[in-house]
């Protein structure tokens, strides 16, 4: 056991009140960079260091790594007993009371998880039997139904709502929707599978039903911290109320200034509920920041002021020093391009690292014109937002494998792994598939199926590869050696790029190192995937300029930070002008981005380049003229330093070499260069981002997004 902490020599007041009040409902708004982590690791060991048993301690994070690195800290604070802590995710602390109740839900404790491509890959199938989709006209694509059925579930409302509310333009056809959404309900029941949004709410309606858990999770968790409570939705906020119930002794953690998720079913306004459904709540601000300088806390102070439903609460900082925060109008977006580049250029040639500065927007295409510019300057960047790592192709079908391996009812799985074999298409395989559950066939026994005619030795290769699976269960890495090796040649005939993936795969097999099953290894990486996001905060000994989604960036900071294309219509964005809400959660956005920067802040436009967009204001569309974003245009000389014409002209350095134009070409790849500008026949303008020996090279295309191409067979044009 450590010795005793000196909490008052370490907190400052706001921050040691929140850690010194144990007992009771308590609401801490903790403003960006104001030490929440700090505070939740502090009262953590405060709790331990007063006698409570670590394992009636329950911090709820969004994501284990937090939780796992706040116990870290608290135990080399403390004590070592604050690592045994009960710390996870809402949807981890269901799957493990789920699976202990299991029978409760009519289900077995080994049911399947289904992630997002999984969700929508049922709800394509089940729209092909009914034929719906061909039948009407516009009819939503899966992705777009999987959020129809997802949003129904974390706003707990029946999707006919979410239809009409969200997606007017298919109430059209929401007889067939509501269909398919039944339809996939019961789908999930006949085979024993929960998507992601089952967990919770499922987890919530035993909570609610049920006198005996309730009083047997209230006793075993009689202190509870939940963090980023601005981001929870309205079913994890019953989860909250049923398990803090019996005690009261719930913290909640979180800046409503700060919560940007709605689209995930988020509601900011738990955060001025939660005294409502605690009575007698304490409510402590932490204002005091310890990331940003002043100027930048003023900026985003005043950004803030103009918000509508707020905790009211004024950012600032013992720091010293720093400078207003520059807003530019660079004319052009090629300018803005070569403005943001340059001045990051100038800075590492005075010996500053490229992973102190961040380029932040708020979608992913926003960066296009950027990276090219990067490409051509021959500048390292990481970008992230966007594609997550196991929506990848080769990580789903490798995922299968052990899917099937420990629920052989997993029909999802099931169907992918089948239609890698040779000659069985999709009819075929939903026939092995229902012969597999009415048999109660092992999946070592597949090449018993009675059709199997010329697939039988295929089927074998992948019984065989099954049986040792299904031997490997409690050895989670020989299980995954097993799938690779049967996986790996069928990988090298569907990918050209197949060394990349195959990295990748090993990657998930060290990661498997952790686990005693395969049950809990795959549990764990549908609710805490594996993504470039996630790791973005390890990247810092890594010198290459970030770019990031704003979304993808929370949480994290940079010494200087640029954020571009600050226009109307592009941030905010367009979509949002139907929704005053929506509207608001942009500005919310905004401060978010701003409150990235620890020292200087420059927020870029393009004023020449401000296209027309169609907004739609009281219940008509009008066509709306762009602009500096109205977020932060006016917000006052006081806050910050606005440069356009001439002095953002004066501001902008000389390109480092001119673009080279089109030249006599040799053979292969050699005739392209990174930044070079193409025309494809398919996919349309793009530039030359890397090469790969001879003969290969990636090209950032405008509408195709990123595309590996071998050059003797393809058409490129140089421009």
């Amino acid at each position: 056991m450590g010795s005793r902490i000196d909490f008052q020599g370490v907190l400052n007041e706001a921050q040691l009140e929140a850690v010194m009040t144990l007992e009771g409902p308590m609401l801490v708004i903790a403003g960006a960079g104001s030490g929440k982590t700090r505070t939740l690791v502090y009262r953590t060991a405060r709790l331990v260091e007063e006698g409570i048993p670590p394992e009636s301690i329950l911090l709820l994070t969004f994501t284990r790594k937090a939780s796992q690195e706040m116990l870290e800290r608290a135990a080399s604070l403390a004590d070592p007993r604050c690592r045994f802590v009960s710390g996870g995710t809402f949807h981890s602390l269901a799957n493990r009371v789920l699976r202990s109740r299991s029978e409760l839900l009519g289900l077995k404790s080994s049911f399947t998880i289904l992630d997002r491509p999984d969700m929508e890959e049922i709800l394509q199938s089940l729209l092909q039997e009914l034929g719906i989709a061909k039948a009407v006209l516009r009819f939503p694509k899966r992705s777009t139904l999987a959020g129809m059925v997802s949003k129904a579930r974390n706003l707990d409302k029946n999707i006919e709502w979410v239809i009409e509310k969200e997606f007017p333009q298919f109430l059209h056809c929401s007889a067939e929707i509501i269909k398919l959404d039944r339809l996939y309900q019961n789908y999930k029941r006949g085979n024993a599978l929960l998507d992601y949004d089952d967990l919770i709410c499922n987890f919530r309606d035993i909570l609610e039903k049920n006198e005996d858990i309730r009083r047997e999770l209230g006793d075993a968790f009689r202190f509870i911290m939940v963090d980023e409570y601005q981001d929870t939705n309205g079913i994890q906020a019953d989860i909250v109320k049923w398990l803090g119930s019996r005690h009261r002794n719930v913290m909640a953690v979180g800046d409503d200034s700060q919560s940007i998720y709605s689209f995930r079913g988020a509601n900011y306004k738990n955060m001025f509920e939660f005294p409502s459904i605690f009575p007698g709540t304490r409510i402590i601000k932490l204002e005091e920041n310890y990331r940003s300088t002043q100027p930048i806390l003023s900026f985003t102070n005043r950004l803030m002021e103009r918000a509508g439903l707020r905790h009211t609460k004024c950012l600032f900082t013992r720091r010293q020093g720093g400078n207003m925060p520059l807003v530019v109008d660079t004319r052009t977006e090629p300018d803005q391009a070569r403005y943001v580049c340059n001045r990051i250029m100038r800075e590492t040639e005075k010996g500053r690292k490229l992973n102190e500065f961040a380029v932040l927007f708020r979608a992913a295409f926003h960066s296009f014109e950027l990276e090219a510019e990067l490409a051509r300057q021959r500048m390292p960047y990481e970008k992230y937002g966007g594609f997550k790592f196991l929506e990848s192709a080769h990580i789903k079908d490798f995922l299968a494998y052990l899917r099937v391996g420990v629920n052989a009812g997993d029909v999802v799985s099931w169907m992918r792994i089948l239609k890698m074999v040779k000659m069985i298409g999709q009819t075929k395989s939903r026939r092995i598939v229902e012969w597999i559950k009415e048999q109660n066939m092992p999946p070592s026994g597949i090449d018993k199926w009675p059709e199997a005619g010329k697939n039988r030795d295929d089927l074998s290769a992948l019984g065989r590869a099954m049986g040792l699976v299904g031997l490997r269960r409690d050895e989670p890495v020989e299980a995954a050696r097993a799938v690779l090796e049967y996986y790996g040649p069928l990988m090298k005939e569907r990918f050209d790029d197949y060394p990349k993936r195959e990295k990748e795969l090993n990657e998930i097999i060290r990661m498997a190192e952790r686990y005693r099953d395969v049950g809990s290894f795959l549990d764990d990486l549908v609710l805490e995937p594996p993504s470039s996001e996630a790791d973005m905060s390890r990247t810092g000994k890594k010198d290459f300029l970030t770019l990031s989604t704003v979304h993808s960036a929370k949480g994290l900071e940079w010494s200087t930070v640029f954020i571009i294309w600050v226009t109307e219509g592009r941030f905010p964005s367009s979509k949002a002008y139907a929704d005053p809400m929506m509207l608001e959660e942009e500005r919310r956005l905004m401060y978010v981005a701003a409150t990235r920067a620890k020292d200087s802040l420059v927020l870029c436009y393009p004023g020449q380049e401000c296209m027309p967009f169609w907004a739609s204001q009281g219940g008509f569309e009008r066509e709306a003229r762009g602009g500096i974003s109205s977020f932060v245009d006016g917000l006052g000389d006081d806050v910050a330093e606005y440069l356009s014409g001439a002095a953002a002209r004066r501001m902008r350095f000389e390109q480092s070499e001119p673009v080279r134009k089109k030249t006599a070409s040799d053979s292969g790849a050699g005739q392209f260069k990174p930044g070079d500008r193409v025309r494809h026949p398919a996919f349309g303008t793009g530039v030359v981002s890397r090469l790969f020996g001879k003969n290969r090279l990636e090209v950032l295309f405008r509408d195709a997004g990123r595309k590996l191409l071998q050059v003797e067979f393809t058409k490129l044009e140089k421009l």
